[in-house]
């Protein structure tokens, strides 16, 4: 499935979640797509993405590690059926942005923390997604411009 909509899902679960643990569970899926597009990019994109697209996967994990979730739901690992990046501007771009929804989120839930547990787990996982989008956000900025002029040369639009 391509990232894009693997990201669109998560957004969309993230928003109909209706409590602390439903939150946490899309916080978790949104790094573990973090990671997988980093992943990704840091084998198969560009050479300009490639130092930050490392960065991206590894803090996208440890955002996985600081969220202790019970389980993942019926749908399991959502990043698990990334199959490809067909566009990576708009994949960049819907990821930061998820990210940084993620980590409004988690500010929510952090701060009607009633254990100091809990009130770590989540700063642990703002932190991680603030850094995840930082990542992305400077891999946007290293990215070449679309050529939208040529058919067949939009950089951005390669399959990764």
């Amino acid at each position: 499935m391509d990232a894009v909509r693997l990201i669109k899902a998560t957004g969309g679960a993230l928003a109909a979640s209706e409590d602390a643990a439903e939150v946490m569970v899309e916080s978790w899926q949104a790094q573990a797509l973090a990671q997988a597009v980093g992943s990704r990019l840091a084998v198969t994109g560009l050479s300009e993405l490639r130092g930050e697209a490392l960065g991206l996967s590894e803090i996208g994990g440890r955002g996985c590690s600081a969220l202790h979730i019970p389980s993942l739901g019926p749908d399991g690992i959502r990043a698990a059926r990334l199959t490809g990046i067909a566009d990576v501007h708009v994949t960049l771009h819907a990821l930061g942005d998820l990210l940084g929804e993620v980590g409004i989120a988690l500010v929510g839930i952090a701060s009607a923390a009633e254990d100091q547990g809990a009130y770590w787990q989540c700063m642990e996982a703002i932190d991680a997604a603030d850094e995840c989008r930082d990542r992305v956000l400077e891999m946007i900025r290293r990215l070449p411009p679309p050529d939208r002029t040529l058919p067949g040369r939009d950089l951005g639009a390669q399959r990764w």
